[in-house]
């Protein structure tokens, strides 16, 4: 059998299998927690879908990304 290299596509990444704990915990891979610069302390939102699985991200990204939705979709209604 020929051992064929799985290509992952620039931006996008595998970290490997982790272990969920007694207590429900996980591990986050060591080059995960570097890539997205995840430190002791900080929180994440874990999302959920019940066809696709689940999805982290960090708290204060993700809400600062909501907070330039909602002021762009305010000003579009506002029509300014």
């Amino acid at each position: 059998m020929e051992n064929k290299k799985m290509t992952v596509p620039k931006g996008k990444h595998i970290f490997g299998i982790v272990k969920v704990g007694e207590k429900g915990q996980v591990v986050i891979p060591k080059e995960a927690r570097k890539i997205f610069d995840i430190k002791p302390g900080d929180n994440l939102l874990v999302f959920g879908d019940e066809a696709q699985g689940i999805a982290l991200a960090k708290s204060e990204e993700f809400l600062q990304f909501a907070e330039e939705i909602f002021n762009a979709k305010r000003i579009d209604e506002d029509g300014e």
